[in-house]
């Protein structure tokens, strides 16, 4: 893949820029597969790639182009399996060696249904267990559009809770599992009668998750699967409670036996990240404790022996409930013989990956931080060896992979984003970070990220970024929504400050933004704005501009509202929300219920108190009102609600709307509206427009 240099980031670089997996090693450890895909604007099409890379010498060649193939995994030393999508709901699970380019792939099986999140164990040479999972009907059926009764009125009808979540209206139908025996015969992969098994059916219990559960929210192992479900006792709109079940699997090709529930007593929140030993025998993964908040401290447990699921060892326990350990640890992975494991864990606006004993017993001693840069995505155990095979970002590359030796910490990097893809111009030098003083008495944290050519002697226009959440922070990582990079390059010093409510600092930060939504975290925002002022000379805080999303949204209003407010030459909230109140339109009602101290009618002062809308009589500063039509989670009307304010109070404001969009702004096409509509609004507000087509005149631009 040839490098191709930018001559400046911008949004189109951006968006058109490849984008990679996390790399997946193959059981010798020489070949790692990866997908890549890309978004031309010239042609209006998005290409994609499955690729290998060898890990030697680091050069990578193709295996399929095919745009509608992907989610590939090994089943032998040189061989892969994938997916590709068809017409009418369809999918098909191919094979292909990946030196052999002589021959199309081969087809193992066809499938009335679309499957995805392929997981396998192998188990020999020619037998590979296959897990994956499908949208599946009530009767236990793997969901086919095609077979659906023609309905001729689109009305929907509910009698309860949840009917609708993140973007999409709830149905009958739920994700479940599907497990079968792929075999080798004749040199070809064929998938051994009677096909795939619904793992799942007849339980109630769903998984992966709705919505973002994927592949790990489940693991396969020779002789059994375990998953996470939610609760079905409990109704998921307003509660957090995923359980771990172990379902032994005595033949790959017969029906399964009941699935097991893992006990964890007091523990009673999510579950997350189950993971297989080697021998399959144990257990590890991650859980919360509370049932009804789903930002709780993660507790990293471990079953020992799956015969025995009342036997859950947790690390770092304590006497008083708390863990001992303040950190939240997200995944793990096995270590070479099953030894020892390395968990990843966000420290610091960094996801750091962290070594730990396998056995709680011998875990007397905190974890050791054994890989900090940027933000671990992966980490995969290369072979027989010690070595791990790492996937990473940062702020400046969007991908890379490297071998880490935990032994001697020593990290060698086979490939980056920019050495085999687009390089950004970016570099090391423009990242740097802040602490400040903050509301509680300890410092807060704040990354800072500074224009290419970047000169301390001048004075840039400051772009304060608001994260969403709450309960998230700014990390060392790279986006395609919210990258600092895009502004930084614009002409500003970006500053993404991680005040109350932050996760990386330890769980009483997160916890003290409960019931305190624009309390301690607008004070941390405006000490960090103060220590700007009088601390970094070469921030000009008279031409800053702030924007926000979610509950950053919420806080661009309440900021609006309040004195920072005139601090700023102009604001943007994309999905934002307007007022508190208006809350028990969402649809994970127990957010809500836990950040605002129960529910609307048992405390409604607790939402008045911090409703944006109640200080609507001081909204002032331009404001960019960004929102979107499928935006269940903070429904349209809180923009609608923002715009009309803005406009009959005369202040400047525009109003972008996505009908085909979430949360989130994804397509391409989109981003690329919304990234030229926020730089044009910025850029008009704090000068920048006037510098640039003074220097265009001048012949002193570059683009």
């Amino acid at each position: 893949m040839m490098t191709i240099q930018a001559s400046r980031f911008t949004p189109e670089v951006l968006l058109s820029a490849p984008r990679r997996s996390a790399s997946i090693p193959n059981s010798t450890g020489e070949l790692a597969l990866y997908t890549v895909s890309s978004y031309s604007f010239e042609t209006h099409a998005k290409t994609s790639q499955i690729r290998v890379l060898n890990i030697n010498d680091g050069s990578s060649h193709l295996v399929s182009e095919d745009a509608a193939a992907g989610e590939p995994i090994w089943i032998g030393e040189t061989e892969v399996a994938f997916i590709k999508n068809g017409d009418n709901g369809c999918s098909m699970l191919l094979s292909q060696d990946v030196y052999d380019k002589s021959t199309a792939p081969h087809m193992i099986h066809y499938f009335a249904g679309s499957i995805s999140n392929p997981k396998v164990k192998v188990l020999s040479s020619d037998k590979v267990a296959f897990v994956c999972s499908a949208l599946t009907t009530p009767d236990g059926d793997m969901y086919w559009p095609a077979a659906e009764t023609k309905s001729y009125t689109s009305a929907k009808i509910y009698t309860g809770l949840f009917v609708r979540h993140w973007d999409a209206w709830n149905t009958a139908n739920q994700n479940s599992l599907w497990y079968g025996l792929i075999v080798k015969r004749d040199d070809k992969w064929t998938l051994e009668h009677p096909g795939l098994t619904n793992l799942l059916a007849g339980t109630r219990l769903s998984s992966p998750v709705a919505p973002f559960g994927g592949t790990g929210d489940f693991d396969v192992s020779a002789s059994g699967v375990a998953f996470v479900s939610k609760d079905p006792e409990l109704n998921p709109a307003r509660h957090t409670k995923t359980d771990l079940y172990y379902v032994p699997i005595k033949s790959w090709t017969e029906k399964p036996s009941t699935p097991q529930l893992v006990k964890t007593g007091r523990l009673r929140g999510y579950s997350l990240s189950p993971a297989f030993s080697s021998d399959g025998r144990q257990i590890v993964f991650a859980r919360m404790r509370s049932e009804q908040y789903e930002s709780d401290k993660t507790r990293l447990l471990l079953l020992p022996d799956v015969t025995d699921l009342s036997n859950v060892q947790e690390f770092y326990e304590t006497k008083d409930g708390e863990g001992g350990w303040d950190l939240r640890p997200d995944w793990a992975v096995w270590g070479k013989d099953d030894k020892v494991l390395y968990v990843a864990a966000e420290l610091h606006g960094r996801m750091v990956l962290w070594e730990v004993p396998a056995s709680p017993l011998e875990a007397t001693h905190l974890p050791q931080a054994i890989h900090e840069d940027g933000c671990v995505i992966e980490a995969r155990i290369l072979g027989g060896s010690t070595s791990l095979l790492i996937s990473s970002k940062s702020r400046i590359e969007s991908s890379s992979y490297s071998i880490l030796n935990p032994e001697k910490r020593s990290i060698k990097e086979i490939s980056t984003s920019s050495k085999h893809g687009k390089s950004f111009g970016l570099s090391k030098s423009q990242c740097s970070e802040i602490w400040y003083p903050g509301s509680e008495g300890y410092n807060n944290h704040a990354l800072v990220m500074t224009p290419s050519g970047f000169d301390s002697s001048k004075k840039y226009p400051l772009a304060f970024l608001i994260h969403g959440g709450p309960q998230s922070a700014w990390t060392d990582d790279w986006s395609t929504r919210w990258n600092p990079a895009i502004f930084a390059e614009q002409g500003y010093v970006v500053v993404c400050p991680n005040p109350i409510g932050s996760t990386g600092y330890g769980q009483a930060h997160v916890d003290a933004i409960t019931e305190n939504w624009g309390g301690g975290p607008y004070k941390d925002l405006v000490k960090c704005f103060e220590y700007l002022e009088k601390e970094v000379k070469y921030v000009d805080t008279d031409r800053a501009v702030a924007l926000g999303a979610s509950y950053g949204g919420y806080m661009i209003n309440w900021i609006q509202g309040h004195d920072l407010g005139r601090k700023f030459k102009a604001l943007v909230c994309h999905d934002g929300v307007f007022s508190t109140q208006n809350q028990w339109a969402t649809e994970e009602l127990f957010f809500p219920e836990h950040d605002f101290g129960g529910t609307l009618w048992e405390n409604r002062s607790g939402y008045e108190k911090w409703d944006p809308s109640k200080h609507t009589g001081q909204w002032a500063t331009p404001q960019l009102v960004i929102h979107n039509e499928l935006d269940y989670r903070l429904p349209i009307s809180e923009g609608l609600s923002m715009f009309n304010v803005l406009q009959a109070r005369g202040v400047p404001s525009k109003f972008v709307m996505f009908p085909d969009e979430n949360h989130w702004v994804l397509k391409p096409e989109n981003s690329l509206v919304w990234h030229r509509e926020v730089l044009e609004w910025i850029n008009k507000y704090s000068g920048i427009s006037d510098e640039t087509k003074l220097e265009s005149r001048t012949g002193k631009l570059t683009v």
